[in-house]
């Protein structure tokens, strides 16, 4: 059945998931619940990093062809997914591990695949994340020198075209909450509309009563595949 869906991602990340809904037959429409905005005031402290890691995509993008890469890109990453991953390789970084799926599977890759002793993590983020992942690995003896390189700005309004929507795809708990939130700004009946979320943790802010779908794995392909083609 070809669904009418509303993407909520960023710009830059919303792009090549369209054209992938697209392509499976489906009509989209774009409405992004957050804007990147990088960091202007942005500093890298020099030390003996043993690597990089990334629980998303936008804080490696924020810094692609920076003169901060200088001198780092000599040190291994380890990415939350294959976006993250992508983004470090399309800036110049050769030794790139995709792990855990979110930024808890990601820290016990690294507490399972580095030693504390090989010196601190660089940990390059955006000012809001949905796990404590500097936490999880200070707690089991790594130095994180955690460098916030971009926000995340909450829109405050959607798309006229949100309220033509048959499906609506949702990344993040706080993009959930937003959604919600602007929905009832907009008085979008969202209760009668296919939510598709990337984990079980999103759909727990939904409430009671909405028709939810949850992807096998937190990874985009999965959520594709829950959505499925076009009959």
């Amino acid at each position: 059945m070809i669904m009418r869906l509303l993407v909520t991602r960023p710009s830059k990340d919303a792009d090549a998931l369209m054209a992938k809904l697209v392509a499976l037959g489906h009509q989209v429409f774009a409405s992004p619940l957050l804007q990147i905005v990088p960091r202007a005031d942005l500093d890298i402290p020099s030390d003996d990093y043993q690597l990089i890691a990334l629980t998303s995509a936008n804080a490696i993008r924020c810094l692609s062809g920076s003169l901060r890469l200088v001198g780092l890109r000599h040190l291994a990453v380890m990415a939350v997914g294959p976006q993250s991953a992508e983004a470090a390789r399309q800036a110049g970084f050769t030794n790139v591990t995709e792990a855990g799926s979110d930024g808890v599977g990601l820290a016990r890759h690294i507490i399972d695949k580095a030693s504390p002793k090989a010196g601190p993590v660089l940990y390059l983020s955006g000012l809001d994340t949905a796990s404590d992942f500097s936490g999880l690995l200070e707690r089991a003896g790594f130095k994180v020198r955690r460098i916030i390189v971009y926000e995340a700005r909450a829109a405050t309004t959607l798309s006229p075209a949100a309220a033509q929507a048959e499906g609506v795809l949702l990344y993040s708990p706080r993009s959930a909450r937003l959604w919600l939130d602007l929905a009832r700004k907009h008085d979008i009946k969202a209760n009668v509309m296919v939510h598709y979320c990337l984990s079980p943790n999103i759909a727990a802010i939904l409430p009671d009563g909405f028709v939810t779908r949850i992807a096998a794995q937190p990874t985009e392909d999965s959520l594709l595949e829950i959505i499925g083609r076009a009959a």
